[in-house]
């Protein structure tokens, strides 16, 4: 048997079915390369879902894991440790300048920003947008208004509103009544689909008129992906919150919950908490990963480069439209061809990872350290295959 038929045989006797997993174990990974078990290597156009955009493995973030790993690893919130205390200071300074709650997934971190919200103003309700996605624990399903995801897990936490991606309905459905706005600048897993900023604009002068809170998952956005740090940077649009994870970590599991000064002092002790959240090993990898994303050269990069990926993956016969900001780029192929089997055919055929948000998307996110000439590589192996 060989080593992927053994895991499959595990996965079929053991592993809850919660994931339709593509028939290749990766074995190592460097840059934007990722290797199997056979050996064969692969041009990495995915990043494990926007989380490796400093690359794989890269060497300042592996050193940052083991020497904090060599030295301490957990010890709780009860306690200090230098790691957790820096990040929170780096993530505020770069972002909204208010306070911090680090946790341990992009889901983590919107559910203390809903809670944070109604901690607020009590009872409030939360309003989301069509087509968003914040995570699938309960309260951040509550605030993704889909119904394929929902409806198998009803009911579902109440006081959530959703609203039209329409400038008018969106201000109308924020009253006194409502605790936040909860956004994603681009709703990622429903396509790349890009908020138009007269629509943030809209949501951040209801929230001024009515004293709700504006906050944006930049889960996704964040960390350099779209040609800044924060996505929100590029809209004229300023949240009073925002959630981070992903890219954060540099690879490793961790989230944040940032605010601005209005809410810094919302939360009191005991009013939320997590055991592992913050824990040192992965907050000085996500020093390490906030400080590359952060670099400005390299978000210059991103941009040009993002210009490139969309601009040949447009001249391809099977697209039919590009959209996106920086390298969080989606495609919408022509009527008849099926993305999720391209996603396939190209990572088995072409050794190219890529993933499809639907029947008819295609989504592209590099590592943010891509070339030029690796993204011509990509789009080349893509129109190899007879689309």
């Amino acid at each position: 048997m060989s080593p992927l038929s053994e895991l499959q045989e595990l996965e079929l006797e053991f592993v809850l079915p919660t994931y339709a997993r593509q028939p290749v174990e990766f074995v190592r990974g460097a840059g934007t390369r990722l290797w199997d078990s056979d050996g064969n290597e692969y041009l990495d156009f995915l990043s494990g879902i926007s989380v490796l955009n400093v690359g794989h493995c890269h060497p300042r973030v592996v050193a940052a894991i083991t020497a904090q790993a060599a030295r301490l690893t957990h010890v709780s919130n009860l306690y200090y440790t230098e790691p957790a205390m820096r990040l929170s200071a780096a993530l505020s300074r770069s972002s909204l300048g208010g306070k911090v709650f680090l946790c341990n997934s992009g889901a983590e971190a919107n559910e203390a920003a809903i809670k944070l919200a109604r901690r607020a103003r009590p009872g409030g309700e939360i309003v989301v947008v069509r087509d968003g996605f914040h995570g699938r624990t309960y309260g951040a399903l509550s605030a993704t208004p889909q119904e394929s995801k929902q409806a198998p897990f009803a009911p579902l936490v109440p006081g959530f509103v959703v609203a039209a991606k329409d400038p008018g309905a969106l201000a109308a459905a924020v009253s006194e009544r409502t605790a936040a706005v909860l956004l994603e600048p681009i709703q990622g897993e429903s396509g790349v689909l890009v908020l138009d900023d007269e629509l943030l604009r809209s949501a951040r002068a209801a929230c001024d008129a009515t004293g709700a809170a504006l906050i944006f998952d930049e889960i996704q956005t964040g960390m350099g992906r779209t040609g800044t740090l924060w996505a929100y940077e590029q809209t004229g649009v300023v949240p009073d919150a925002l959630t981070s994870a992903k890219a954060l970590g540099g690879g490793l599991p961790i989230g944040a919950l940032v605010t601005g000064p209005r809410l810094a002092d919302t939360f009191q002790p005991g009013d939320h908490g997590s055991t592992f959240a913050g824990g040192p090993v992965a907050c000085a990898a996500a020093l390490v990963a906030l400080e590359l994303c952060g670099d400005p050269g390299l978000l210059v990069g991103v941009s040009q480069l993002g210009e490139r990926l969309a601009g040949s993956l447009a001249e391809l016969p099977a697209v039919a439209r590009v959209r996106g900001r920086g390298l969080m780029v989606g495609v919408d192929l022509v009527d008849g061809a099926f993305a999720p089997e391209i996603a396939r055919r190209a990572l088995l055929e072409q050794r190219l990872v890529i993933n499809a948000t639907g029947p008819s998307t295609l989504r592209f996110e590099p590592p943010l350290i891509v070339t030029d000439g690796e993204i011509d590589d990509a789009v080349a192996r893509l129109g190899n295959l007879p689309l």
